[in-house]
């Protein structure tokens, strides 16, 4: 099994390989499946984050929340406890800054801050996925830790990926928090909490 770092590099490649059609084509192909999907319909509070080296284009996914009326939230990098995020409020005002990644993010605001146990739904992003629903992500945890700590009784996290993500079997480590959904343009990857096989 190769190791981490190299299917890391292998899928950022392929992925910024794709033509500004093709990344068009699926970030409306993805704001479709993830807009029908009933735990989204049913939620007001969702977190979303912006698209940056080849990532899935959320934007179409950003607009199509704010026009159904939800709330948007975005990641970001915790001042004081490393490795954490804190989500906040998101609209088209939202004063922005970049982080230490050198991706945008909300100027931290108290005020327009939502408690992570209080998200419905969760997006987020990826570097490949597997059958089983295990995501590898950029290396930090962020995300393995914030779907950890979300208490939320119906929350429900949903990666987003292009198709080119998918990887028969990733290499796991014991903090590693699997998906319930990944949607890719072509396909929405389900799994239950006792299945381990995609359902759809």
């Amino acid at each position: 099994m190769q190791p981490r770092q190299q299917i890391r590099q292998q899928v950022r490649h392929a992925r910024r390989q794709l033509s500004a059609e093709q990344q068009e084509h699926a970030a409306h192909a993805v704001m479709t499946r993830f807009m029908a999907l009933p735990s989204v319909i049913a939620s007001q509070h969702i977190a979303l984050y912006l698209s940056f080296d080849g990532e899935l284009d959320t934007a179409p996914l950003i607009n199509a929340c704010w026009q159904a009326g939800k709330s948007v939230y975005l990641p970001v990098v915790h001042p004081f406890s490393q490795g954490h995020l804190l989500f906040l409020h998101y609209t088209p005002t939202t004063p922005m800054q970049s982080n230490r990644y050198g991706i945008a993010e909300p100027k931290l605001d108290i005020r327009y801050l939502l408690p992570t146990h209080q998200l419905e739904v969760i997006a987020t992003p990826l570097v490949a996925f597997d059958d089983r629903g295990q995501r590898l992500g950029m290396g930090g945890g962020y995300y393995d830790r914030t779907l950890a700590l979300c208490a939320h009784p119906s929350a429900t996290a949903v990666g987003l990926a292009h198709d080119c993500q998918h990887w028969g079997q990733l290499p796991t480590e014991q903090w590693d928090m699997p998906l319930p959904h990944i949607l890719t343009p072509s396909h929405h990857w389900h799994w239950s909490a006792t299945n381990s096989r995609p359902l759809s």
